[in-house]
Formats: structure tokens, C-alpha cells, sequence
């Protein structure tokens, strides 16, 4: 069963650890940073999340296959937005109708 990707689910899960495996062997280790305000319409919710990944192991944008203790297994289209000394910075947005 897919998990519900919700903003709120998000929230619970600030500044929590979330995989992202790239094959059987290459796991990151990234760090959810950020989730923006929650933005409601009559027709949709908004939002956006950042993760925050190693400086060593930069990942183009792409759909990816994380992994959570909490929020279980599921893919995400992640896009590379910035790096500093702590690391480099992929976000997701979500359109949900």
C-alpha cells in the first residue's frame, strides 16, 4: 500500500532521517529540512519539501525510491535547488486535486 504523502504526514516528520535508494547496494542517507506552507484552494493543496543529502553524493533531478521508519516506502520527483557546506538541497512539490 502506497502512504499517504500528506503536508501534515510531512510535518510530523520534520527534521527526521528518510532514505533514498539507488539500487540494492547505494542507499543516502538525507534529512527532510523544510515543508512549506500548506497552500488550500477549492480545487487543490500545495506544498513543497527540501531534503538536505551528503556534499559527496550529488543526485540529478529524478524520480527517486525513498524510504521512512514512519512513512514507509514511496517515489518522489526530486530536483536539485542548491548546496552549501552542509550539503546539497533537492526539493518536491506536490498538486494534490
Amino acid at each position: 500500500m502506497t502512504p499517504r504523502l500528506t503536508h501534515e504526514a510531512f510535518v510530523n516528520n520534520l527534521h527526521t532521517m528518510f532514505r533514498i535508494r539507488l539500487n540494492d547496494s547505494v542507499i543516502i542517507e538525507t534529512e527532510l529540512t523544510e515543508v512549506s506552507e500548506q497552500q488550500l484552494s477549492a480545487r487543490q493543496e500545495r506544498f513543497a519539501i527540501v531534503f538536505r543529502g551528503p556534499l559527496e553524493s550529488y543526485l540529478g533531478q529524478g524520480l527517486r525510491r525513498f524510504e521512512h521508519d514512519q512513512m514507509g516506502e514511496f517515489d518522489l520527483f526530486i530536483v536539485p535547488i542548491s548546496r552549501d557546506d552542509k550539503g546539497v538541497y533537492y526539493e518536491a512539490v506536490f498538486n494534490h486535486i
